[in-house]
C-alpha cells in the first residue's frame, strides 16, 4: 500500500507558503511552451483543490488573468514570484510550480509537454481517455 506524500512550498520571500497531499505514484509535470509559462520557467504539477491548502492569508497575493480571462495568474504582492495559479486547462485543481516546492519533498516526476501555443488542441489531448491517447497509466 503506497502513502501520500506530503508536500510544502511557496514564494520566495515566504509571503504565499502553501502544501498539499499526493498520492505516491507516478507524478508529472506539464512544460507548457504559451507566452507566460515560457517567460516564468514554469512547470506544472496540478493538485486538487480538496488536496491544496494555502497557509497564508489570500491579501498576500496578486491577481492577473490575461487573454481569455479564464485563468487566475496568482504572485506574491511582496516578492511577485508566482507559486501557484488557478489554470484554465485544470479548473478543478491549481497548478503549483515544482520550483516552488520546498527541497526533500521527496517527488520523482517526468515532464510532459504541452503545447500552450495551440492551447485548444494540447487541452484536446490531455481530454482524450490514456487509451485514446496511447498513454499508458
Amino acid at each position: 500500500m503506497s502513502k501520500d506524500i506530503k508536500v510544502e512550498g511557496g514564494c520566495h520571500c515566504g509571503a504565499v507558503r502553501f502544501r498539499f497531499v499526493l498520492p505516491a505514484k507516478k507524478v508529472e509535470l506539464l512544460d507548457c511552451n504559451c507566452s507566460m509559462c515560457s517567460r516564468t520557467v514554469f512547470l506544472h504539477l496540478i493538485v486538487a483543490h480538496s488536496d491544496f491548502e494555502l497557509l497564508t492569508p489570500r491579501e498576500a497575493l496578486t491577481s492577473y488573468r490575461f487573454g481569455t480571462r479564464a485563468a487566475e495568474h496568482l504572485f506574491c504582492s511582496t516578492c511577485g514570484v508566482k507559486s501557484f495559479y488557478q489554470p484554465r486547462s485544470h479548473p478543478e485543481a491549481w497548478s503549483v510550480n515544482y520550483h516552488g516546492l520546498d527541497d526533500g519533498h521527496g517527488l520523482t516526476p517526468t515532464t510532459v509537454p504541452f503545447d500552450g501555443r495551440n492551447w485548444e488542441a494540447a487541452q484536446a489531448r490531455l481530454d482524450r481517455p490514456a487509451a485514446a491517447s496511447g498513454k499508458a497509466d
